[in-house]
């Protein structure tokens, strides 16, 4: 198992991309700390995942650099230290420009990026501490590059962490901590289904620029995740990887099967 006894820290692991994170890193003989405000889900999907598991509670919209360290001093303290940190906790709002409120914007960047910075850096410091280097993963988005109208906080914030990946990337490299990012496309997560597809003219519009003509599934973008935090990926250090199902290449519409 290529990540047999690591210790990997998994934000936003109740659901989603970062539970499919989680079982992935799981299934390759890591030791995984599942870090989310839900604290229900949180403990039972470590409760379910077995002794090789623990849960975190944390509410990242108030993160702060105190709370950054104790959430990586806890891993230590669980599984005696940190090897791999995915960035993945993220939150969505929608609204039109114009129209949209400050104080969404706030919490997106608050959970979307301030918590990232900080959570990278008190890895970062537990992994030079260690002296065996590391990997971190940020999650960004096709967002990063792509406008969307009604998302701007969410579109910042992925465009945000593009660049926040290759500063920490550059600064890091030299303690052998490789940082990455991964930006996928539309992914089937509960956040997608009650968002961007909430309806079946998003769902049309979301394939119609999609050439492979499907939406991807989470356990997809945890595979580039244990790539990318594996000794196959050695030598990638400050890309963002787009699994996306062709979105970006695309310069045009595509019919959409019923």
């Amino acid at each position: 198992m290529k990540h047999a006894g690591k210790v990997v820290i998994i934000t936003g692991a109740a659901q989603g991309l970062g539970l499919a994170c989680a079982e992935r890193f799981h299934a390759d003989g890591a030791n995984v700390v599942l870090v989310d405000v839900k604290a229900d889900r949180g403990r039972e999907h470590a409760r379910r995942l077995g002794e090789r598991a623990v849960w975190l509670e944390a509410d990242l919209s108030a993160c702060t650099a105190d709370m950054a360290a104790s959430i990586i001093a806890a891993a230590a303290d669980a599984f005696g230290g940190v090897d791999v940190l995915i960035n993945n906790a993220g939150v969505i709002h929608l609204d039109d420009f114009v129209d949209f409120p400050e104080e969404a914007f706030d919490w997106v960047q608050r959970i979307n990026l301030k918590a990232p910075f900080l959570l990278g850096q008190a890895a970062a410091r537990a992994m030079i501490a260690q002296g065996r280097g590391g990997s971190i993963i940020n999650m960004s988005s096709i967002n990063a590059i792509l406008a969307i109208p009604n998302s701007v906080a969410y579109a910042v914030s992925k465009g945000g962490i593009k660049q926040l990946t290759a500063v920490m990337a550059v600064g890091l490299i030299p303690h052998n901590i490789r940082v990455n990012a991964i930006g996928p496309g539309t992914i089937l997560t509960d956040m997608v289904k009650s968002s961007v597809m909430a309806s079946e003219a998003q769902r049309q519009t979301i394939l119609s620029r999609t050439p492979s003509g499907r939406c991807g599934e989470p356990s997809e973008i945890a595979s580039v995740a244990s790539f990318l935090a594996s000794d196959d990926a050695s030598y990638i250090v400050g890309q963002t990887i787009y699994p996306d199902g062709g979105r970006l290449i695309l310069n045009y519409t595509v019919p959409v099967k019923d």
